[in-house]
């Protein structure tokens, strides 16, 4: 947990663990008419791992994360740690070493409303709404400044905290400041935050002032947007009504290259800047996003050069940081003057402390209140089908509490009988010479063992004949002379030469890559397409490859995919596919080009390093 564990874990005698602990606060709506709402207080303990993905669900490790209480729960909760962060319990670890926990709330994490009750600030209508630092309401869009860190004991001088039953329990724990543990989230802060309910409504008024045309071409650039697994397809942008933070994530993504030729310098000077901010603020949340960093990467999203953050240049490894996307904000509100709206609002201002968080805190999903968000649903499911609506909050936790103690007793019979399968495995194979050389299902299964190395072709269509592959898309000029570019690919690409064409080979329409993330350095998997009819238009995906140039020398461009096949030469079966190379000369542009329809060529599909989102260039389709 970064510098902020490491600090606390100094304070500490030997054999003293931090039992750390985050709370997350949100009001949730509980009926469909939104007038019953919820209040719930999440707790989760930081020292065990956060499950990466739904194949963790029901498992006893996930299960014991989970712990759902309510406001007027909260000091009880209080009440039992108090005592544990004074003097520590002493518990006995799976090597039998004895070790003292010593109880603390290590972070807060809520919505601005829900700041402002923890940290007891007045919110947008004090002096210093920001529940960290003491900037002025007029000052908040200026990053440049750095202002004073608020402290309890600052406020202990004006508001005796100790009437409140929250402030009084927070007080009794050891060395705790909400101030300290209240954390900037990227979801509320800037995805939903700035821009969904900001920017996102700046660009569509711009746009409205270029005319119902101008919002058409948005949203029909959105629609003609390539789809990508895991990323959301919208087909219009610009009269949406949800607040989902995750799809307003996607919005951003996409925002750029559908509206870059609409609000363009000559037709609109405060839209053009306006996506100047966007484009530093996806840099930003870029940065925030990350789950593994590194000094250079937050030092990088630190940069305060104002001058050439302007220009962001990647030949250079120029970024841009907060402090750029403020001076942007800043031009933007000169140049549309008084048409525009007031900056000045805390969720702009958060971007000052989130790099600070994780510095203190580490990776921002540590703070982060998507996971938490995830709770409301099986609150409500119980509201609506398992209470009569009186009374709720009691009813809730008696459900809740029954919910874990299921969970919990069927986590304890999924483990005992996956460790009986275990004592199995190893009395059969008790007497190998090598214990090692098992070759266990479960574990080929866990390591992704069923598939031939990291690529798998998927999806295949009915064996065809090469004169019918050319036929089907003798309309298409990068499938002009297929079997003639094949007989010289063929030969050049097996030692062996002359070798004849076989009568068949078999389509394949769906391509999984796996491969090592160089942000993360994590197993990443890319699912890949080339189909006529992929939700019922064509689809061709985009990918990096490894080649040569012409002298030989190794080199990764980027490519579409045409075609994917399987060959068979002998007892050998080769996966190929027919590619569009996208490394044309341009000149000094920014951006890729395909080379003539006509140069087509053939590679292995081994030759894919992942999968790659290209985008069009709207303005020059061609």
């Amino acid at each position: 947990m970064a510098d902020h564990w490491w600090r606390i874990q100094s304070t500490l005698p030997n054999n003293g663990v931090p039992f750390a602990f985050i709370l997350y606060v949100d009001k949730m709506h509980l009926s469909s008419s939104c007038n019953v709402k919820g209040y719930p207080v999440i707790t989760r303990c930081t020292n065990l791992p956060v499950p990466e993905d739904s194949k963790e669900d029901h498992k006893l490790s996930y299960t014991n994360l989970k712990c759902v209480i309510w406001h007027k729960a909260f000091l009880k909760f209080l009440k039992i740690i108090i005592l544990y962060s004074k003097t520590g319990f002493a518990h006995k670890c799976f090597d039998n070493v004895t070790q003292w926990l010593y109880a603390l709330i290590l972070l807060l994490l809520a919505d601005y409303e829900e700041q402002c009750v923890m940290a007891l600030i007045h919110g947008t209508g004090s002096h210093c709404p920001c529940p960290i630092s003491l900037v002025p309401s007029t000052k908040l869009h200026d990053c440049n400044a750095t202002y004073p860190v608020q402290k309890v004991e600052d406020a202990q001088m004006h508001v005796k905290l100790y009437k409140e039953n929250h402030a009084a329990g927070e007080a009794a724990l050891k060395e705790q400041d909400p101030h300290e543990t209240i954390s900037q989230d990227q979801l509320y802060a800037l995805q939903c935050g700035v821009y969904s309910y900001h920017m996102h409504e700046e660009v569509k008024k711009l746009a409205e002032v270029l005319g119902c045309n101008a919002l058409k071409q948005i949203d029909e650039q959105f629609d003609a947007f390539p789809q990508w697994w895991g990323l959301n397809h919208f087909c219009w942008v610009t009269n949406i009504s949800f607040s989902d933070g995750n799809k307003f994530q996607d919005i951003l993504k996409q925002i750029l290259f559908a509206s870059h030729n609409v609000l363009t310098k000559q037709k609109s000077k405060a839209g053009y800047m306006l996506l100047q901010c966007i484009a530093s603020y996806l840099a930003v949340d870029m940065y925030v996003s990350l789950d593994t960093h590194t000094e250079n990467a937050l030092a990088a999203g630190e940069v305060v050069n104002q001058d050439f953050l302007k220009h962001l240049d990647v030949h250079t490894n120029n970024v841009v940081s907060i402090a750029c996307l403020i001076t942007i904000i800043q031009e933007y509100i000169d140049v549309a003057g008084d048409s525009t709206k007031n900056w000045n609002f805390p969720k702009v201002h958060a971007g000052k402390h989130i790099f600070h968080d994780i510095w203190e805190k580490g990776a921002a999903w540590n703070f982060s209140t998507h996971p938490n968000e995830k709770q409301h649903g099986p609150l409500k499911w119980m509201y609506l089908h398992q209470t009569n609506c009186k009374d709720i909050a009691k009813q809730l936790l008696q459900l809740n509490h029954r919910t874990l103690v299921s969970e919990l007793i069927g986590a304890h019979i999924t483990h005992h009988d996956e460790q009986h399968l275990w004592e199995l495995r190893d009395a059969n194979y008790n007497n190998d010479n090598d214990p090692d050389d098992n070759n266990d299902p479960e574990d080929a299964a866990n390591i992704g063992a069923s598939f031939e190395g990291y690529i798998y072709l998927g999806s295949p269509q009915c064996p065809t004949t090469f004169a019918d592959v050319e036929e089907a898309n003798s309309s298409l000029h990068t499938f002009e002379q297929f079997q003639k570019k094949f007989s010289i690919f063929i030969n050049e690409f097996l030692p062996s030469h002359d070798i004849l064409l076989a009568a068949q080979d078999n389509e394949y329409c769906y391509l999984k890559v796996h491969y090592e993330s160089v942000v993360d350095w994590k197993l990443a998997t890319d699912y890949l397409h080339c189909s006529p009819l992929f939700h019922r238009h064509e689809h061709c995906d985009c990918v990096l490859i490894h080649t040569h140039d012409k002298d030989g020398n190794d080199k990764n461009i980027f490519a579409q995919i045409l075609f994917m096949f399987k060959y068979t030469v002998g007892n050998q079966c080769l996966e190929l596919a027919l590619v569009l190379p996208m490394d044309a000369p341009i000149g000094p542009q920014p951006a890729l080009c395909a080379w003539p329809a006509a140069s087509s060529e053939f590679i292995s599909v081994h030759s894919i390093i992942h999968g790659a989102l290209l985008v069009p260039d709207y303005t020059h389709p061609d």
